[in-house]
């Protein structure tokens, strides 16, 4: 009998989120032969969203289509989904470990009296199943999971599983279910204000250049910027100059901050402490500049540059403006 796995695809500043293709992929490597793929949407105006992933292979997409779902709102998020839970019935669900996800799968997993593994970066097929594999102790170690019984969650964290490839011809059922707010709600979300963070999403972008205490002040992140845009990567920070004032918290790497696994992460007078690590240390190439040669950093990195980054960041910020030309 086939069964259906559901992926929750999120869009965010007018499209479709690379963890969500990301997350369509890992389904499909989950899947059997024979079985489905539904895809779900939730939020306003997604008519065009809906078309593009009906493009990656999926059989189906639903979407909970309404203005009072143009924020998200746990209440209402987890009310829509319930309903199309419930009408697809499936053997998985499938999230990206994104702040929405997060808040989502263990409601998701009480309610389907389910499993869940989190923050998974690489999943496999052996003689018994499925095998997840997520990171422990600040990605100092590794641990592989499996289910011993269906349904299951699993969220998938973000740059670790390659992105769902388009399929030429490829055109799913787009189904729209009827969503309506309940009169009884905790909460409503009348607007959100965003605070200017840079033009790539930090947690899922190719290229991140993040500042320590190192940077002094918070013009010392300009060179950063700087950098950041020849690039067109993201600027992050270590908790360290988001409390000094440097930059807004929204920037910050780490245990208490966002995880982050970029192909490059460039790290600018950030001295390496246990907590920045615990955010950044899967990145696949590690870049340090610091002028101190004893620098923690120094350890896990795959390139250092010892001296003053206010001397070598404009120095490669122009050699890259050369290079990329």
């Amino acid at each position: 009998m086939s069964q259906t796995y559901m992926i929750v695809a999120e869009v965010r500043g007018g499209k479709l989120r690379q963890v969500s293709l990301e997350t369509l992929h890992a389904a499909a490597l989950a899947k059997g032969e024979g079985d489905r793929i539904t895809a779900v949407l939730i939020g306003h105006q997604l008519a065009e969203f809906a078309q593009e992933l009906s493009g990656y292979g999926v059989d189906q997409v639903v979407t909970a289509d309404h203005a009072g779902l143009a924020h998200y709102n746990p209440d209402t998020y987890f009310a829509a989904l319930s309903e199309m839970i419930d009408a697809v019935q499936p053997c998985a669900v499938f999230f990206g470990h994104t702040s929405t996800g997060r808040d989502l799968a263990p409601q998701v997993a009480a309610l389907l009296g389910a499993g869940q593994i989190s923050d998974v970066i690489a999943l496999e097929k052996d003689s018994s199943g499925l095998v997840f594999t997520r990171p422990l102790y600040a990605g100092k170690a590794f641990e592989k999971k499996r289910f011993t019984q269906g349904p299951f969650v699993v969220t998938i964290r973000p740059n670790n599983i390659s992105a769902a490839a388009a399929v030429p011809g490829s055109q799913a059922e787009i189904v729209q279910t009827a969503y309506v707010p309940a009169a009884d709600l905790r909460s409503v979300v009348k607007d959100v204000v965003h605070k200017a963070s840079g033009k790539v999403d930090l947690t899922e972008a190719k290229i991140v250049v993040s500042g320590g205490r190192g940077v002094k002040s918070q013009d010392g992140f300009k060179p950063l910027e700087q950098l950041a845009e020849v690039l067109n990567a993201a600027v992050g920070a270590s908790r360290g100059a988001c409390d000094a004032g440097y930059c807004d918290y929204a920037l910050q790497i780490g245990q208490t901050g966002k995880v982050v696994t970029p192909e490059i992460y460039i790290a600018c007078g950030i001295s390496g402490a246990i907590q920045h690590l615990a955010g950044m240390s899967q990145s696949r190439i590690i870049i340090a500049i610091n002028k101190d040669p004893d620098a923690p950093i120094f350890q896990v990195a795959d390139y250092g540059i010892v001296g003053d980054l206010f001397e070598v960041v404009p120095l490669l910020t122009e050699e890259f403006k050369k290079a990329l030309a």
